[in-house]
């Protein structure tokens, strides 16, 4: 037996002493192999099934016309120049049908309200935004139609389809139910083995103990900027590994079985997003499988052989953000009677800018965080080309183009151009490369490139590889010279795009996600109620997260409610301060009910939450309580009215899962606050549950749990009331954050003289100052630095926000008892700026209650 490659064969003599009472079996497997012929046709592309009234082509140029009229735009010859020129590039190319099924993906998510949003170069396609596939006008944006698709690329268009997350499935039934069950699959991918998991499978496969893979592997650099690092480039850099590899034998046997499996499959698993829809039965083109976790049909070639194979691939995505905005769009309707069309805002609405020039950005698409929020204050952006602007800016490399931008934008006279053709190319970014595209069309109208030429400029600049970049650059700046720039204006030039290397945003795809971005800011400022509970309905079960968004309402006077079974629906909703519960106004998204209670509701009285909305719990949230019992409360409640006592709560809520478990994380959290004092509860649980027990068993619905009737077998022992502290210390076991105070509250008023807290640190502290902050720990990570010292990484929260600080060795061993999570401290040290944001390296720690 022998192997070769990825076969394994065995020689003829051993093949005839294996076989030898079925001689033939031998000889057939020849004559077998002689009968089989089988070929698979690579390259071309294969659509749906599309029904059609003309052709694939005549129809796209018909519904790309019809668009016209929907988009309200004129015929111009501009216009007709362009429209005309995309059609025959994608009917020369024979892209037609594949328009068309996006078309019809997207015409049905419209038709059924469900919002998408697509990415990437497509939008500088006019016909797809007059198809309503894209949103933006490319013509307005100045977005190229040829970054997209053009006569000399070789590879496919490709749409990316973002959809809001909780409803992407129901699109992909619909392409199931359209083109055939067995013709729509989404595809498999390969998970490989990278550097660190590669060293660790071996270690285990080897039976090596744990701590030794798990040791080596944590000495090798995580991936930088999405470039991985290998095994034999962490020999080469990192001197600790080299020095282990080169000392310890067990090291070194490992690394070199390591590297020898390192970018080899490990395992299948389904592509995010990617998905087929073939003509015919998709086993015709590609071997299926089901999915290992899910049972679902996936395609057994990746991404990259199914388009071989001549499946064009289909991207599903889901986006969070873009069910928080249907869902913020729904409570506006239930609550205020107010229909959102949010593809037909205003984009230039007041409000949105003056909100995001504030630093409000907590819960916004793409503009949230300290750095991105600085630098909104200082731009006070009053035009979606600056939203475009800043998320195509804010990240390595073309960040520190930020400041220029802003400076420009604030005093005209500061915009210049190189050469009066960059005019034309950058005026709407005040004369600074923000954007690919821009360094694209650079070099085309400067140095004369193809737009394949610039295309592979895009991807040499995108590899980073030093021997590219400098052929590249020596190609770029002869095409400078060669069409009229001097040699240093072209290298100076140069110097304005090098930073874009690996770092370069879409253009076009900044638009889209600007758009996104502007539509969320716009929901925030005009029905901030709304939005915010829909955040927290989203975000519901991420505690991290929903403790940031609790503060965020606090700060906008938004009141945050703790559950109540007379009150909450089984998630968040909004409901009217003071109001009786009988006329309560409530807005969930599984429990609903369509009033117009609020139909006159004032926009700005909306807008600036004068109307005494607050943000209500839900039963869902509850840890340890579960949906059932959930329902089975919320039924019953609305069935037969409010509970009146906690007497009246136990006799009508007669559900199996009214148990010890959830009867004691309603107490604690809070929820039966207004029935019962949660001392008296806990003081007498196992009775309760054995009174509970004896309702449910025969239906005695007129016992007294104060001995009041013949039937009761006990009375309530009084208890003391439950202390602040430790219902704080329940709320955020069982909510996951603090409702009904917060640990500081006791130095409140002494924390708010210092004038000083996170969010000002974030924002309006320089680096160098010494600061000093009432604060808790959210969280805690121990690590080990080079020397072998002990540090940390705190994570820190007062009232406003939180901030990521560290304790070094030497800080860390004197203060590290009192680093205890959600205990109240006092942190002294002075501000830095890491990677864009703001932290604190701390010198002091103090415990308040001392």
């Amino acid at each position: 037996l022998f192997q070769k490659d990825s076969f394994a064969f065995v020689d003829t003599d051993t093949a005839k002493k294996i076989f030898a009472d079925t001689p033939d079996a031998i000889s057939n497997t020849v004559k077998i192999a002689e009968s089989c012929e089988l070929e698979i046709p690579l390259g071309d592309w294969v659509f749906p099934n599309i029904e059609y009234k003309k052709s694939y082509n005549e129809d796209l140029r018909d519904l790309a016309y019809e668009g016209l009229e929907i988009r309200k735009m004129e015929l111009t010859d501009i216009v007709k120049t362009r429209l005309e020129y995309e059609l025959k590039v994608i009917a020369d190319k024979g892209y037609s049908p594949y328009f068309l099924v996006v078309y019809d993906l997207l015409r049905f998510s419209r038709e059924n309200d469900i919002l998408t949003n697509i990415r990437g170069s497509v939008a500088g396609s006019l016909v797809t935004y007059l198809l309503r596939i894209t949103k933006c006008d490319p013509l307005a944006y100045k977005l190229p139609f040829e970054r997209f698709l053009n006569p000399e690329r070789p590879s496919a268009p490709d749409i990316d389809m973002d959809y809001a997350d909780t409803r992407r499935d129901e699109v992909i039934d619909y392409a199931r139910r359209k083109y055939g069950i067995d013709n729509v699959a989404q595809i498999g991918t390969f998970g490989t083995m990278m550097a660190r998991g590669a060293v660790k499978d071996v270690a285990r496969a080897m039976k090596y103990p744990y701590v030794v893979g798990d040791r080596i592997s944590k000495l090798i650099p995580m991936p930088k900027q999405g470039f991985p690092v290998t095994i034999k480039g962490a020999l080469e850099d990192i001197p600790e590994l080299k020095e282990l590899y080169d000392t310890d034998r067990e090291v070194q046997i490992i690394l070199d079985m390591a590297q020898k499996v390192e970018g080899c499959a490990r395992h299948i698993s389904v592509h995010a997003a990617g998905t087929v829809i073939s003509p015919a039965p998709l086993w015709e083109w590609t071997p299926i499988q089901k999915d290992p976790k899910g049972g679902k049909i996936i395609t057994q070639y990746d991404m990259y052989t199914i388009e071989d194979a001549g499946l064009l691939k289909f991207d599903f995505l889901g986006i969070r953000n873009l069910t928080i905005l249907g869902d913020a769009i729904k409570i506006a309707k239930e609550n205020y009677n107010i229909d959102v069309d949010i593809e037909e805002i205003s984009l230039s609405d007041a409000k949105t800018f003056e909100m995001l020039s504030r630093g409000e950005t907590m819960g916004l698409f793409q503009l949230n965080g300290s750095g991105m929020t600085r630098f909104l204050k200082e731009l006070k952006p009053n035009a979606i080309f600056d939203i475009n602007a800043m998320v195509a800016l804010y990240r390595p490399g073309p960040l520190e183009m930020i400041p220029e931008y802003i400076r420009r934008k604030h005093d005209p006279s500061l915009i210049s151009y190189l050469d009066p053709r960059l005019e034309q190319i950058l005026d709407q970014s005040f004369g600074v490369i923000v954007y690919q595209d821009d360094v694209m069309l650079i070099a085309i109208h400067l140095a004369g490139y193809s737009w394949l030429e610039a295309d592979k400029l895009r991807k040499a600049m995108g590899k980073k590889i030093p021997a590219e970049m400098q052929a590249q650059k020596e190609k770029l700046l002869a095409g400078f010279v060669e069409h009229g720039l001097s040699v240093k204006k072209g290298q100076k030039l140069w110097e304005l795009i090098e930073p874009f290397a690996a770092y370069g945003f879409n253009k076009a795809h900044a638009a889209s996600y600007g758009r996104v971005a502007y539509q969320t800011a716009y929901m925030k400022a005009n029905f901030p109620v709304a939005y915010m509970t829909a955040i927290m309905t989203n975000e519901s079960g991420d505690v991290e997260k929903i403790a940031e968004i609790v503060s965020e309402c606090k700060r906008m006077n938004i009141k945050v409610l703790p559950p109540n079974v007379n009150t909450s629906a089984g998630g968040f909703s909004i409901v009217q301060e003071g109001t009786e519960n009988d006329e309560f106004s409530i807005s969930n998204f599984q429990f609903s009910k369509n009033t117009d209670t609020n139909a006159n509701t004032d926009a700005d009285a909306i807008s600036n939450n004068t109307s005494n909305e607050e943000i209500l719990f839900g039963l869902y949230t509850i840890k340890n309580l579960g949906v059932d019992i959930s329902d089975a409360i919320i039924e019953e409640r609305n069935k037969n009215g409010k509970y009146k006592s906690f007497e009246d709560f136990i006799l009508r809520v007669t559900h199996k899962n009214l148990n010890k478990k959830s009867l004691e994380a309603l107490t604690k959290c809070g929820a039966l606050d207004d029935l019962v004092e949660r001392g008296e509860v806990l003081a007498n649980l196992e009775s309760i549950l054995e009174f509970h027990k004896h309702v449910v068993k025969d239906n005695v619905m007129q016992d007294s749990l104060f001995g009041g009737m013949e039937t009761s077998s006990f009375v309530m022992k009084k208890a003391p009331p439950v202390s602040q502290e430790q219902k704080l210390s329940w709320e955020k076991d069982l909510l996951g954050l603090f409702v009904s105070g917060f640990p500081l509250d006791p130095w409140k008023e002494k924390l708010e003289a210092r004038g000083i807290d996170i969010t000002k640190v974030h924002h309006d502290t320089p680096d160098g100052k010494e600061v000093s902050l009432g604060v808790i720990i959210e969280n805690i990570k121990i690590t080990i630095t080079k020397k072998g010292d002990q540090m940390a990484l705190v994570k820190l929260r007062d009232y406003r926000g939180t901030i990521e600080v560290a304790v070094f060795p030497e800080t860390y061993k004197k203060y590290k008892s009192l680093l205890i999570i959600d205990v109240p401290l006092v942190v002294r040290g002075k501000v830095s700026t890491r990677n864009g944001e703001k932290t604190i390296a701390i010198d002091e720690v103090r415990n308040l209650r001392q």
